[in-house]
């Protein structure tokens, strides 16, 4: 068996990125497009609705959207209370954890997986591991661990981190991982016990929130694979321990119609009532449309 003690790794500050902080959008930016669409509009209302009833709006994201710099979008709405739990992958805290740290992410994979470099920045697998560890030593989860660890080590680009807003608003982000998928697992410090001890930590505080879905609403956006299978275990749990969770609204927004999504997200969770709504679109068009129509609503 290979030894990955002996994995070589190098400063993060030597690394080029594809995306930084001057790649950033915010909310009141001019916007290059408008989505006028009836499905997104009653997303909107749904949403506002289920606010002013107390109701979750659960936000599940692919990783994609911090390197489309979205996360203002995402921090705004969770200023404005708006959203009540982020459930999301590995790949999009190592994104947002960079951001943190550097103001700066994502590496050119075709050219570092040449000579074995890819994801080999040391401090990303030092830092993202050690939090873990110490997470898992006071028994807390993954998105809470990391977004502790942003927050107290006081990273300079913290402001811009959607882990350090929502720790420090104390909602809920919840960090699903699957072993293998990520760059962070690559590095000599990486605990496999771990990472399944916090991540399942946060699947069960993530299905204490599916469990209150009724009357709300779960978005996911940009996840085709492991969000909607994660949701669906999730409401599977909450269902099979007696929770109420039949009349509820679900939406995927992505660029494309995929199986998973469709299914877990959008017909399966609402057989029982409720309604699925798929908004198809790019998401530096939808997702800043999606906000200007929840916040003129509730202005």
């Amino acid at each position: 068996m290979l030894d990955f003690s002996k994995i070589k790794t190098y400063s993060i500050a030597r690394r080029r990125n594809k995306f930084s902080l001057a790649d950033l959008k915010r909310p009141g930016d001019p916007a290059p497009e408008t989505v006028g669409s009836p499905e997104l509009a009653r997303l909107a209302e749904r949403i506002v609705a289920a606010r002013k009833n107390d109701r979750p709006v659960i936000w599940m994201m692919g990783a994609h959207l911090i390197k489309l710099g979205l996360s203002p979008f995402v921090l705004d709405l969770l200023d404005r209370k708006i959203l009540t739990h982020v459930a999301t992958n590995g790949a999009t805290t190592i994104h947002d954890f960079e951001v943190a740290l550097l103001g700066a992410t994502s590496e050119n994979v075709a050219v570092t997986i040449v000579d074995g470099s890819f994801g080999m920045a040391e401090e990303t697998g030092r830092d993202m591991n050690a939090a873990i560890k110490r997470g898992v030593e006071n028994k807390w989860g993954m998105g809470y661990a990391l977004g502790r660890w942003i927050a107290e080590h006081n990273l300079p680009h913290r402001e811009w981190s959607i882990l350090n807003r929502a720790y420090e608003l104390q909602v809920p982000f919840t960090v699903h991982v699957s072993i293998g998928t990520d760059i962070i697992y690559q590095h000599p410090t990486c605990d496999g016990a771990a990472l399944g001890a916090t991540s399942y930590q946060d699947f069960k505080l993530f299905t204490e929130s599916v469990s209150q879905l009724e009357g709300g609403v779960v978005l996911n956006v940009g996840s085709s694979v492991l969000m909607p299978e994660v949701f669906l275990k999730a409401l599977s749990v909450a269902r099979n321990l007696g929770c109420t969770v039949s009349h509820l609204t679900t939406a995927n927004l992505d660029m494309i119609d995929h199986y998973r999504p469709r299914e877990n997200v959008l017909t399966r969770p609402t057989s029982l009532g409720g309604q699925g709504i798929f908004i198809q679109g790019r998401h530096e068009v939808t997702i800043p449309s999606l906000h200007q129509l929840i916040t003129n609503s509730k202005n």
